[in-house]
């Protein structure tokens, strides 16, 4: 809102003052927002270096600038976590219950050969059946070494662990076995193998626990006959063997993996390097040096351009702000407290930057897209407006060239400097005519694709080839930098709106909806205010951008203005359809209560509603402190026909105010009056129009009614005119036009 000398009505002055006018303040917000930036950039264009020696002791506290990596740490870490790496074990299922089978096989078919006595037979089961046992696991030692399917030095750590847990039959089973019949082993192989099978179904490290289990498993079997039960418990137990061993190969690459996985350490920014006193040790001097903190001489120059560069920020912007609002009588558009925003604005917008920053490294300098560089060039443009946000645009990309650089050699980063370009543009583009909030999540749709494809350009223009890893999480942050975008504009709306006092479009786009509660109860209890409304809607919409107000705050205002009359509607006359008015029936002090009642309260109703303060002020301020002639003067009469002397004054019978705060309100006030005139006519004229909207201005003027707010002269005669045009558009059909009332009939119709 552009500031201006006092304007001068008849009879009054108005005195704009206070922090929000003042010269002193706004230049005072200018050279806050140049030393924000100084500081900002401070840490990247304005590195500290030391003038320090080898084997000296330190003469101040030394900070890491940035991230730097500690090899030392990193090396002691990855060691550690090499360290930590769990033994790795491997399962070699070995399928045991086939050995069992093998060795019933061959008892089956010795004890049925009657040529050998029982005591070789005796013999010749101590000597084989261990020796078959060894010769299975050989086996399979072999075609697995040959196959490749397990390393030689997992097979061999599972012979060795076999052998070492090798199971002896006692001496008294070899001379049992003899005595088996061929119906015996029929009945105990399924008993064997099933007993094998299930206890080498579990991870066997220890042979010997598994062992303990058979017993039990063969007391519950269906075996019956001892022999053969002690039988197969002793052939189970030889057969059972470790199936989980220990896999040094796999322990390698586990610590291996540890170690590569293992992510550097990091010096942080800001963390001690050097204490003040302690010895510059070859090692510290070496972390100094790689990193650039020495330095002979101190130099200003630095500091000098950076200096230059916060003013141009500042000074441009200033010029920029003047020269868009060149039409006003100061030169300028926004007010200080619109200005406090805009740093607060610039601000925010640093930190997230900052914030970006700090995830950043060499390694990772990707992590910057993920800054949300959009946030505040839609700010900017919502809360104030499009043309300085495309400006600021320009100054926000300079920011993050300088911030997210990662790079010691250059001070501007190209990549971010153009990525925050073109996603500010976007955004812009995206969400300028956003009439709802859902509206800036499309936005930052397209601002997650445009700020994708950009990264996804320039990472194959500057490397020249796709480094596939680094393009695609560059690809990834800055979708996601785009999502982040629009949940902190949304989220960070409602605290301008509510600190600042303001209402965006947005939030007047989403209170204009008809299915809003409040407009609905409007239109079903009372549809004739709902009516009004609308129409003063339409007209103090109009009125406002000839003046260049808030035309769309004065039509979501008038759409409020009335809701108290839905408390008592059919007291007013716009509600009273086929009815008598009650007023005709009760005392004009009684109906001049009930009729100014309506202001307080809709603002009672809206204030339960929540609805923002400019909204409440229109319904508070749209009548002023105006007077009710007709029911002063009913009530007059009543004294006189009573013939009693009046107890009461033309400020009894005046709203309570206050006046007209702003020039919103003051020109809902005036349609609001112009509308209900208009309507009470009833074949109204272009000259009855005219003089009508100039007498209700006029009347209000002489009332003092514009002394709060400042409505100049020049002004008010645009409202009237706007109004007269506007009017005369709604009630085309019902204006009768005197020039063309002479007219015949059928040439009136042609110029309808």
């Amino acid at each position: 809102m552009a500031s201006k000398q006092p304007p001068k009505f008849s009879g009054f002055t108005y005195n704009v003052s206070g922090w929000k006018y003042s010269r002193a303040t706004r230049y005072a917000l200018f050279l806050l927002l140049g030393i924000l930036v100084y500081f900002s950039l401070a840490p990247d264009l304005l590195p500290k270096r030391y003038d320090i020696k080898e084997n000296t002791l330190s003469a101040k506290e030394i900070t890491a600038p940035r991230q730097i990596k500690d090899t030392k740490a990193t090396l002691k870490a990855q060691e550690q976590a090499a360290e930590n790496v769990p033994l790795k074990y491997q399962i070699i299922p070995i399928r045991a219950e086939n050995l069992v089978t093998s060795l019933l096989d061959r008892i089956d078919r010795l004890n049925q050969d009657d040529t050998i006595s029982q005591s070789d037979k005796t013999s010749i089961y101590r000597e084989e059946i261990p020796q078959r046992a060894n010769d299975f696991i050989l086996s399979f030692v072999a075609s697995s070494r040959s196959s490749g399917t397990y390393s030689d030095n997992l097979l061999n750590e599972m012979q060795s662990k076999i052998k070492e847990q090798i199971y002896s039959i006692p001496e008294e089973t070899f001379i049992k076995i003899p005595r088996l019949t061929s119906q015996d082993i029929i009945e105990m192989k399924p008993v064997a193998r099933d007993i094998v099978s299930r206890l080498m179904n579990d991870q066997i490290t220890d042979a010997d626990a598994a062992r303990a289990k058979v017993a039990e498993q063969v007391s519950i079997s269906s075996l019956s006959q001892r022999t053969a039960r002690e039988v197969v418990q002793e052939l189970a137990r030889l057969a059972i063997t470790a199936n989980k061993f220990y896999d040094e190969d796999a322990t390698k690459e586990a610590k291996v993996q540890a170690r590569e996985n293992t992510p550097p350490v990091y010096i942080e920014q800001g963390e001690v390097l050097v204490k003040k006193g302690e010895p510059i040790t070859p090692e510290l001097y070496q972390l100094l040096d790689e990193n650039g903190l020495l330095r002979n001489n101190v130099d200003y120059w630095p500091q000098l351009g950076l200096l230059i560069l916060a003013a141009l920020f500042s000074i441009g912007l200033l010029m920029f702000i003047r020269q868009s609002g060149a039409s006003g009588s100061s030169g300028f558009k926004y007010n200080n407290s619109q200005l406090v925003m805009l740093v607060l604005v610039f601000l925010i917008t640093i930190i997230s930057l900052r914030l970006a920053a700090f995830l950043q490294s060499d390694t990772r300098p990707f992590m910057g897209f993920l800054a949300p560089v959009a946030i505040g060039a839609m700010l900017v443009m919502l809360l104030l407006d499009i043309t300085l946000a495309y400006f600021c645009s320009v100054l926000f990309a300079v920011l993050a060239s300088v911030i997210l650089n990662v790079q010691q050699n250059t001070i501007f980063d190209f990549n971010y400097g153009f990525f925050t370009l073109v996603v500010s543009y976007v955004a812009l583009f995206a969400t300028h005519r956003a009439g709802q909030r859902t509206t800036l999540l499309k936005g930052g749709i397209m601002v997650c694709l445009f700020g994708s494809l950009t990264v996804f350009m320039t990472n194959l223009l500057g490397s020249g080839a796709w480094q596939q890893i680094h393009t695609l999480y560059a690809i990834g942050f800055a979708f996601a930098g785009g999502l982040l975008t629009v949940v902190l504009v949304i989220g960070l709306m409602p605290f301008f709106e509510s600190t600042f006092g303001i209402l965006s479009a947005l939030k007047l786009v989403e209170l204009s909806n008809p299915n809003h509660p409040l407009l609905r109860k409007l239109l079903t209890e009372t549809p004739g205010t709902y009516h009004h409304s609308v129409m003063v809607g339409n007209l103090s919409e109009a009125a406002a951008e000839a003046i260049g107000a808030d035309g769309l705050l004065c039509r979501v205002g008038s759409y409020y203005h009335d809701i108290g009359k839905t408390k008592r509607p059919f007291y007013f006359i716009e509600n009273q359809n086929n009815m008598e008015n009650p007023h005709d029936s009760i005392d004009p002090k009684l109906s001049k209560s009930i009729i100014i009642a309506h202001a307080r309260d809709g603002v009672e109703m809206l204030k339960e509603y929540k609805l923002p303060k400019p909204i409440r002020d229109i319904a508070e301020q749209h009548h002023g402190t105006t007077f009710l002639h007709y029911f002063y003067h009913k009530a007059l009469r009543l004294a006189e026909e009573k013939g009693i002397e009046p107890d009461f004054t033309e400020d009894d019978f005046r709203y309570p105010g206050p006046k007209a705060q702003s020039k919103e309100s003051a020109v809902i006030g005036i349609a609001d009056s112009v509308e209900a005139a208009v309507r009470s006519l009833r074949s109204p004229t272009v000259n009855q129009v005219e003089t009508m909207v100039e007498k209700i201005i006029k009347s209000r003027l002489d009332d003092h009614q514009f002394d709060e707010c400042d409505l100049t002269l020049k002004e008010l005669d645009i409202i009237a005119r706007t109004l007269k045009e506007t009017v005369m558009g709604i009630f085309h059909s019902r204006i009768e036009y005197p020039e063309e009332a002479k007219k015949p009939k059928k040439e009136e119709g042609a110029v309808e």
